[in-house]
């Protein structure tokens, strides 16, 4: 089972990039990423895009090194010990590219970074050397890897930190609360990729247009109703796959998910309103 900040990073990223991907209008399966960044939470990224349809072979993961790729003796000594990145050498960069991050974006569709806080970890020039429509997801906190303004200028189309200050925030806690609902709600005796695909289509379906607005191609984390659609997409699957050990209808979850995840929020509201803890700030 994977660490509940990996899952939930995971999912929210792969429902942004679904998300992205239907508004610039590139399938899944033909786009070219560049994962800058890999550790374990870039690693659960990769992992779990890659079962959602986009292709190894068309992407290149960037370490402190540069592009992991099947030449890469140094991780190749030391297999054993980094057993999924070796994995990523020999699955993708097909095309045996060289170099570091500015190589790796060279006519890539979209980057996701989640790596060195930047700014200038990404200069506007590599953005300027993506495809058409590039898809820019910059997760480093406290700052991201590039301002959105310079990545914009640059050429992006989407974009997308996990800071709640900009546009398109990639945050975590968008995922894990729903994937651990519907897990509990069936009694999952664990959390599968599938079950994290399907907590980020529900994610993406309920982004506002539709998730066709470049602006918010996600939901925000006052939007409680989506907690309650991924549990149930979650519950759902986990039956689907045989490792429920509960039958529960798809109407009973989603009325047990919305009565917990309104309690909860209830119990929140009345421990402000008497002071056991602090409201948060408005400006």
């Amino acid at each position: 089972m994977w660490h509940d900040d990996q899952q939930g990073t995971a999912c929210v990223t792969v429902a942004g990039l679904l998300n992205a991907l239907k508004i610039v209008g590139k399938p899944i399966g033909d786009v070219k990423i560049a994962f800058i960044g890999s550790g374990a939470a870039n690693v659960a990224i990769t992992r779990l895009c890659f079962r959602a349809g986009v292709d190894p072979a068309k992407c290149f993961i960037v370490d402190s090194q540069g592009i992991l790729g099947r030449d890469r003796q140094d991780v190749f000594q030391r297999r054993a010990e980094f057993v999924d990145k070796w994995r990523m050498c020999q699955a993708t960069n097909a095309e045996g590219r060289k170099g570091g991050i500015a190589e790796a974006m060279v006519g890539a569709d979209a980057v996701i970074a989640v790596s060195k806080p930047g700014p200038g970890t990404i200069l506007p020039a590599w953005i300027s050397a993506m495809a058409e429509d590039p898809i820019v997801f910059a997760c480093a906190n406290p700052v991201p890897e590039i301002w959105p303004w310079e990545a914009q200028a640059a050429g992006a189309r989407i974009f997308a930190t996990g800071r709640s200050d900009f546009a398109n925030q990639v945050n975590n806690s968008l995922g894990f609360p729903g994937i651990f609902r519907g897990a509990l709600d069936v009694r999952a005796r664990t959390i599968t990729d599938e079950m994290c695909i399907a907590a980020a289509e529900a994610l993406a379906g309920a982004a506002p247009d539709g998730g066709m607005n470049p602006e918010c191609i996600l939901p925000t984390m006052i939007s409680w109703e989506v907690y309650v659609k991924e549990a149930v997409a979650v519950g759902m699957k986990a039956q689907e796959q045989g490792i429920a050990r509960l039958v529960v209808p798809e109407k009973q979850l989603y009325q047990q998910a919305k009565a917990m995840i309104l309690r909860s929020r209830r119990i929140t509201e009345v421990m402000m309103e008497t002071g056991l803890i602090q409201a948060p700030p408005t400006d």
